[in-house]
């Protein structure tokens, strides 16, 4: 018999409102710093989970107070059936959200709009069209880039994700404030971070320290504005006074947010992970498919959830390739 009080409070006091569900492990890009190269072991297809599974796993989380779902993948907008997945979705009491890479997300505007999800990422490291096909190695930058435009002029929120790698990328960290200047989106600069098969290594990181080295050599400090962070944000936030939009900065590796930390993660196969570092996973559709309770296994998980980074609480280990080698490539875990 579980306590049903609180099972997503952790052993650390962190109450988990926050689910991110990734749909689907497949892409129509190939970022270099998400899927390796020789490309990643695709779960059979009966073993992704079913639009009614994902409602059935979502609404266990929502009956012990989350109150926020991201969707996210690979690509969530190449699963075919995410229309039923929103809608299902959609008639939980929570604030629905989604992460794309915005090459097909023009043939959805009505049905997101539909389903009230107002709020979109949008993964873009570069504005160059040559750089983004050789991060990316697909040549659809133009459509993404028109895509931005299109979202904010639909009326959605939308975050822009970079994240930043020297001699990649780290040139355009300027270049991508300027676009704020008129367009009332938010850059979210990522550092680079560790995961299976992506050759990470620090040397490659711009760090939060590096990218405000950058801003402030490029701008005044008058007219650099520090905006209130909302509760749980991971990212710290700025704005160039006069600009319509903003800038943030998530630093994961230099200054973890792990002590406000509200998330977890479902994988398109139907695994729990307690945090984005970790190496270990709970199942959840192996239990939800023989018809019993999964509130056991995620009380379980999250009372297991460490302090920080899966455990990695020093920059050297993270730099142990043994400690984050056996978890997942980002597209098999979801943005």
């Amino acid at each position: 018999m579980i306590n049903q009080t609180n099972i997503l409070r952790d052993s650390h006091g962190r109450d988990h409102t926050y689910l991110r569900i990734s749909l689907v492990e497949r892409c129509n890009l190939r970022c270099f710093y998400c899927m390796p190269a020789e490309g990643v072991q695709l779960t059979p297809k009966s073993h992704i989970m079913t639009y009614e599974e994902i409602y059935d796993i979502a609404k266990t989380f929502v009956k012990h107070g989350v109150s926020k779902i991201r969707l996210t993948g690979g690509e969530p907008l190449i699963r075919k059936d995410i229309p039923f997945v929103l809608e299902k979705l959609a008639s939980l009491p929570v604030e629905l959200s989604i992460t794309s890479n915005a090459v097909i997300i023009h043939k959805f505007i009505d049905t997101l709009k539909k389903y009230n999800v107002n709020n979109i990422n949008v993964s873009l490291d570069t504005l160059i069209s040559k750089k983004f096909k050789e991060i990316t190695l697909r040549d659809e930058f133009d459509i993404v880039y028109k895509n931005i435009f299109l979202l904010v002029k639909e009326g959605f929120n939308v975050k822009i994700n970079a994240v930043l790698m020297k001699g990649v990328n780290d040139d355009e960290i300027i270049d991508f404030i300027h676009l704020t200047k008129d367009l009332p989106v938010s850059i979210r600069f990522i550092e680079f971070m560790p995961f299976d098969g992506n050759k990470w290594d620090l040397s490659k990181m711009v760090s939060y320290k590096e990218v405000m080295t950058y801003v402030n050599v490029s701008f005044s400090e008058t007219d650099i504005e520090r905006l209130q962070d909302a509760p749980n944000d991971t990212a710290k936030n700025y704005r160039i006074k006069g600009y319509r939009g903003s800038f943030a900065i998530i630093s994961s590796v230099t200054n973890p947010f792990c002590d406000s930390c509200n998330r977890l993660r479902l994988t398109a196969n139907g695994q729990l992970k307690n945090c984005l570092f970790s190496s270990t996973e709970s199942d959840l559709l192996t239990t939800l498919r023989a018809g019993k309770s999964i509130e056991p296994i995620i009380q379980k998980a999250v009372q297991a959830k460490l302090k920080v980074r899966g455990g990695m609480d020093t920059l050297e280990k993270l730099q142990e390739p043994k400690l984050h080698n056996n978890n997942r490539s980002m597209i098999t875990i979801g943005g």
